[in-house]
């Protein structure tokens, strides 16, 4: 379950502050407006703060400022252009296409870009239905401009007073989808559990993980100009730490099964991961509370009983029976799960202490961490091409409202056209995937919402109960919006049939007629989605050299790391989250492509092999990092660093193959491995040599599946 849907932890995530937020300048706004003019004006001001409300998400408060006022101005626009040409149908019917294309465009500027395309395409809707002179269409313009700039005013004022707070929250969230990730690793010591489907829960994990940690670098990295920023700075940096601890405690699970499976040990493994998770879930609870947190979590019992265990293995060991690998594979698992409850302890302390700068990266340029948006014409001019993707979905949409409205205007009662329209808008995405799942969460939230306000109809008599469940849909819409698209749609379809009851009440058809009218939407929607559709597969081979390409750089920071080249691990973090960054993407990608008609999948299974065999290269360095740090003090640093320079070749040179279509393939058994060299009196030493042993292997496998991916996809 999503952290923000448990009840503990719901009313205080970001998600209900923004639905709180949402609601009060909503209301608010059109209160204010109710007390100085009419019902017909206060409800255009309410719907001009409505779009703007739709892009308030959290932010820095330059972008935020940038994104809302960006709103605001295309908002007015077209609703100014909508207005003007409403009186003339064949004028609007075309304006109506371009607005649709244009605002489909703007996706190619990103996710955060999603919002103001949405909000442009419903103040399009909501414009249509109107017929006004010029003067009034100006006017009514003046009134939706006059709402957008008090709900900016108003929400802005907000994020400024509660800017720690909306930091503290995102941070929080990145620290509960960090436990969830721990707890599928915990399920791997669990033999219920089949190893490669645990692989697939993690690496989709992988990707929701990145997602958030990026949202929590935007906001924290950006601004950290007190005491109280350098707290969520520093926890911050630790969650990066411990996320790297726990990339290397990935092991041989498969030889622990065989060798440990009828020990109690295993159970004590899994147990311990669950605490750890259980440990950094009390941090992220402290967070979003505005606490310090202190530990609560006792991790003694389980470690005594690990080391009972590694006793017992000795002595088998010395009574001569063959257990050397089951005790090596369980004392560095031994030590990796000590580091990481050290961390933790050091995650518990970072959210203590006031610190008076931030300890880290003072004077270094976060511009690599952040996420860039760069909002220029020449990015949709360079997609107006038949083979970009956007492009192809900006047709799709503008084909899809012109045949909605041709379909209304067929209609035997008096249809509105704009719920069709807008049914339209909401639920065809730029991928199948996402169409699929917005069409159902409509259809079912619409049916749902409906039934829910018939029944408030019926059965209230009271109008202030009535306007209390208008108030609580009004909450709920944006709260849910990005968290469970199927309950916003409940929400708002309460929330928009009630206004209108209220507006005008009387028309008993009104609720049967919303239902007829997404049901034409959805119908709309779904033919077209395999209209100039563009299916996952096609971009697989960009994503898949991507992820090679990063993965290059990746390792040669990680060696130069390594090696002690670097005076910081500044590079190899920023390499390290554009590695994580890339693989997401191809994850997300693959989920998408599940989702596809079977005649649209395509090498599904090399794409998992691949994307798996990336994230075990990054816990291999990740473990190589740790072993290193770990034996610090007595580290033979000159033959190490001569053995990694050696491996750094190698593995550089195996990727290079990858990247190189035309190069010879390289195996097992035909690849240089770095010569075995003599060992040191050194404990850590045949780890480091296994975990490079390893780290090639995989990356010869790499070349292997990169080259099934685009074999079977061609």
């Amino acid at each position: 379950m999503h952290y923000a849907l448990n009840l503990r932890t719901f009313f205080y995530s970001h998600y209900f502050y923004l639905g709180l937020r949402f609601a009060a300048g909503l209301v608010g706004v059109t209160v204010l407006t109710l007390h100085l003019t009419d019902m017909h004006t206060a409800m255009t001001v309410c719907i001009g703060a409505l779009c703007t409300a739709l892009m308030d998400m959290p932010s820095p408060l330059r972008h935020k400022f940038n994104e809302m006022s960006a709103s605001v101005l295309l908002c007015s626009a077209v609703t100014l252009v909508i207005s003007l040409c409403a009186p003339l149908h064949w004028l609007l019917m075309i304006m109506l296409v371009l607005v649709s294309f244009f605002a489909c465009m703007m996706v190619v500027y990103g996710k955060k870009s999603m919002p103001l395309q949405l909000a442009t395409l419903f103040i399009m809707t909501m414009s249509m239905e109107h017929s006004m002179t010029m003067r009034q269409s100006f006017v009514h313009t003046a009134w939706f401009t006059t709402g957008a700039v008090a709900y900016l005013a108003y929400a802005m004022a907000v994020s400024w007073v509660l800017r720690h707070r909306i930091k503290q929250q995102v941070l929080a969230e990145a620290l509960f989808e960090l436990a969830h990730y721990i707890d599928i690793k915990a399920d791997f010591y669990d033999t219920r559990y089949n190893l490669n489907e645990q692989f697939n829960k993690l690496v989709r994990q992988q990707s929701v993980l990145a997602d958030r940690q990026q949202a929590s670098r935007d906001l924290i990295l950006r601004a950290h100009l007190n005491a109280k920023d350098a707290i969520v700075v520093q926890t911050h940096v630790c969650m990066l730490d411990l996320y790297e601890l726990v990339l290397s405690t990935h092991t041989d699970y498969a030889q622990l099964r065989l060798h440990l499976a009828d020990s109690p040990v295993m159970k004590t493994l899994h147990d311990l991961a669950f605490k750890c998770a259980r440990d950094i879930e009390s941090v992220a609870y402290d967070v979003t509370r505005k606490k310090a947190s202190y530990p609560e979590v006792t991790y003694d019992a389980e470690l005594e009983a690990i080391e009972t265990e590694l006793a017992a293995l000795q002595a088998r060991i010395a009574a001569g029976k063959p257990e050397q690998e089951a005790l090596a594979v369980l004392r560095a698992q031994r030590n990796k799960i000590r580091a990481i409850i050290k961390m933790i302890g050091e995650l518990h302390q970072a959210s203590q202490k006031a610190y008076a700068t931030t300890p880290f990266w003072v004077d270094a340029d976060m511009g690599p961490f952040l996420s860039q948006q760069k909002y220029e014409l020449r990015m949709i001019l360079s997609h107006l091409r038949l083979d970009s993707p956007i492009f192809r979905f900006s047709l799709r949409v503008a084909m899809a409202i012109s045949v909605g409205l041709a379909v209304a205007a067929q209609l035997p009662y008096a249809a509105h056209s704009y719920w069709i329209v807008l049914t339209i808008v909401i639920i065809l995405k730029p991928s199948f995937s996402m169409t699929k799942q917005r069409r159902s969460d409509r259809i079912i939230g619409t049916i749902i919402g409906c039934v829910i306000t018939a029944l408030v109809l019926h059965v209230v008599d009271s109008m202030a109960v009535i306007l209390a469940v208008l108030v609580v849909a009004t909450v709920a819409t944006p709260t849910f919006i990005y968290l469970r698209y199927r309950y916003a749609a409940v929400a708002v379809s309460i929330m928009i049939l009630l206004q209108m009851h209220l507006i005008a009440p009387g028309n008993n058809n009104l609720i049967m007629e919303r239902l007829v009218d997404t049901f034409i939407g959805a119908a709309v929607a779904t033919a077209f989605s395999f209209v100039l559709a563009n299916w996952e597969y096609q971009s697989v081979p960009r994503l898949v050299r991507e992820v090679l390409e990063v993965n290059l750089r990746y390792m040669q920071a990680a060696f130069d790391l390594l090696q002690g080249k670097c005076k910081d691990d500044f590079a190899y973090r920023i390499e390290r989250k554009r590695l994580m960054d890339s693989l997401a993407a191809l994850s997300s990608a693959l989920v998408r492509m599940l989702d596809e008609p079977a005649s649209k999948r395509r090498a599904v299974e090399d794409i998992n092999l691949f994307i798996v065999q990336n994230y075990l290269l990054v816990a291999h360095v990740a473990a190589l990092r740790a072993i290193l740090r770990r034996h610090v003090v007595e580290l033979p640093s000159e033959p190490v660093n001569a053995m990694l320079g050696v491996s750094h070749d190698q593995v550089v040179r195996i990727l290079g193959h990858a990247l190189d279509p035309h190069a010879a393939y390289v195996t097992t058994d035909t690849q240089q491995t770095a010569p075995e060299t003599a060992p040191v009196p050194w404990s850590g030493w045949p780890l480091v040599q296994r975990r490079i042993r390893l780290l090639q292997a995989d990356a010869v496998k790499i070349i292997g599946y990169s080259r099934a991916v685009l074999r079977n996809i061609a």
